[in-house]
């Protein structure tokens, strides 16, 4: 029975640990927006292509997903992919219009 009960104790213990984490993809702030150059906004484009990157990788089935399953059945790590995701769509759209604006300005 202590067995059983030491066990318990150990995967709530790694329950808050389970989730994977992801890279943070802020929002551009009003400072970057009129700040970057041309240079600058290609720069910060290709850095969050490789951020896409890291999360599709994470996102990849390994040892976390399963302790994940096991103690929420993935849910936690659905949903902190999915918010990844969803910032780091946000700021390449960002960038891509800020390269575009940006790039085409004369000179």
């Amino acid at each position: 029975m202590k067995t059983i009960t030491g066990l318990l104790t150990v995967s709530l213990l790694l329950s808050g640990c389970a989730v994977k984490s992801y890279p943070d993809s802020p929002p551009l702030s009003n400072v970057q927006q009129t700040q970057l150059d041309c240079q600058g906004a290609q720069k910060l484009t290709a850095e969050q292509q490789q951020v896409q990157q890291q999360i599709d990788k994470k996102g990849e089935f390994d040892g976390l997903t399963v302790v994940g399953v096991l103690l929420d059945f993935g849910v936690g790590n659905g949903i902190a992919k999915a918010r990844a995701q969803s910032q780091a769509d946000k700021r390449e759209k960002q960038l891509q219009a800020l390269t575009q604006a940006k790039c085409t300005q004369p000179g």
